[in-house]
């Protein structure tokens, strides 16, 4: 069964799944802002650019490596992003990103999931926004986290999985912010590392 997020809130992905994981995705869904237009005539859609990234960091909470839409794998080869989805169009996951928890090297204590509208729409625009975790080996969706909040943001860091007594952990960040890339929000990350 899966858990609906809020923030804050930290949960254990091993006890979540049911057993241990393996690997992970982190799915990122949107749809396209639709407008109405004069009494039912001239209603069209205007594409969305979500962006999901993924930024990891070492023991002393420094980014050794970034997962995004301009270096779809880390350098160890653990996480892929799937490709930039600009538009939102489509149903289910429009971008994700697999994280093989296994290969993830000891020296990275911890992932940084960050969502940002690399086209400059605030999120109270954007339907149906969400992003979740799934089991990869199952399909099973772990843990979900609705991102529909209304607000003038443009950005969200959205959750950690971390290393803590020998089993991945998730902490639901939720923390909203501005800026079209992760690089604008590092200093907002550093806290809640």
């Amino acid at each position: 069964m899966s858990v609906n997020l809020q923030k804050g809130q930290k949960i254990s992905l091993d006890k979540e799944a049911g057993a241990s994981l393996g690997r992970v995705v982190m799915g990122l869904g949107w749809d396209a802002i639709k407008s109405k237009g004069f009494f039912g005539f001239g209603a069209r859609s205007e594409a969305v650019d979500l962006d999901a990234s993924c930024v990891m960091f070492d023991e002393a909470n420094r980014p050794l490596d970034v997962i995004w839409f301009r270096q779809l794998r880390s350098r160890d080869g653990s996480i892929v992003h799937t490709g930039d989805n600009r538009t939102g169009a489509g149903d289910g996951d429009d971008e994700q990103i697999n994280v093989d928890l296994g290969q993830v090297p000891a020296g990275v204590r911890s992932l940084v999931f960050t969502v940002n509208s690399f086209t400059g729409q605030n999120f109270s625009q954007v339907e149906n926004a969400y992003c979740r975790l799934l089991d990869a080996a199952s399909g099973k969706e772990v843990a979900r986290f609705n991102l529909s909040v209304q607000g003038s943001h443009t950005a969200q860091i959205m959750a950690k999985v971390y290393r803590h007594n020998g089993e991945w952990k998730m902490h639901a960040i939720g923390e909203n912010a501005s800026g079209r890339t992760f690089d604008d929000l590092l200093p907002l990350i550093a806290p809640h590392l």
